[in-house]
């Protein structure tokens, strides 16, 4: 069976001090509902843990049940960091749980075809990672504004969320970040510091997160609402 933790606990600093980037308001909803309708939209996805801000517990038991998301298993409270968020999310998963799909609520754009895709992906190989290949020319810059040299792009992709994993790694891969006090920036890097090969789910469609005000206008016009 495959859970899905969607973390929306972030502070969202690049949108102005203590702002709760999940509950912005995009078109009609709240920014989380999208990606909660794209994971109950997905067949692969038996239930949902939804990480947020303690205080906005109840604001987002209300949120499902307005729009329908009947996969909910449980609302919890985050940590102070994102893989703090994800480890309290893994605290709650149904035990029959063997694969485990992690999603950024600032990722409105997710559909169920691309989480369809990491999850069978994962099911294969033990990791399933949406990503894309670098397009721009990447310029190493150690000492701004001025150009280093330019790196190869050819090796280089962004990655994204969502990200499948088979459970059993991914809680190995928590238990070295407990002990080392590694901090990473997804759960990809976590395997990585156990030496799991990651793989990658290509896909090209827009893919955006919502980290400035102005992406927010961007995914209203990539949504068409």
């Amino acid at each position: 069976m495959t859970t899905a933790i969607i973390v929306g606990a972030g502070r969202g600093e690049r949108m102005g001090a203590n702002t709760d980037k999940a509950f912005l308001s995009l078109g009609p909803r709240p920014l989380v509902a999208y990606s909660m309708m794209a994971f109950e939209a997905c067949t692969e996805i038996r239930q949902i843990v939804l990480v947020v801000r303690r205080d906005r517990i109840e604001a987002a038991k209300n949120m499902a049940q307005m729009f329908g998301i009947s996969k909910l298993r449980t609302v919890v409270a985050g940590g102070a960091h994102r893989q703090d968020s994800v480890r309290k999310g893994l605290a709650e998963l149904p035990p029959e749980t063997c694969y485990v799909t992690i999603h950024d609520a600032a990722r409105p754009l997710v559909t169920p075809a691309l989480i369809s895709e990491t999850v069978r992906c994962a099911h294969k190989h033990g990791s399933g990672v949406a990503g894309r290949r670098m397009v721009d020319t990447v310029k190493l810059v150690e000492k701004a504004p001025v150009v280093s040299r330019t790196v190869d792009r050819d090796q280089l992709w962004t990655v994204q969320t969502p990200q499948t994993f088979r459970l059993d790694l991914l809680r190995q891969a928590y238990a070295r970040l407990a002990e080392t006090g590694a901090v990473v920036t997804d759960d990809a890097a976590a395997l990585e510091q156990i030496g799991v090969p990651v793989r990658l789910v290509e896909w090209a469609p827009v893919n955006l997160k919502v980290t400035i005000a102005e992406d927010l206008a961007v995914a209203a016009a990539l949504l068409r609402i």
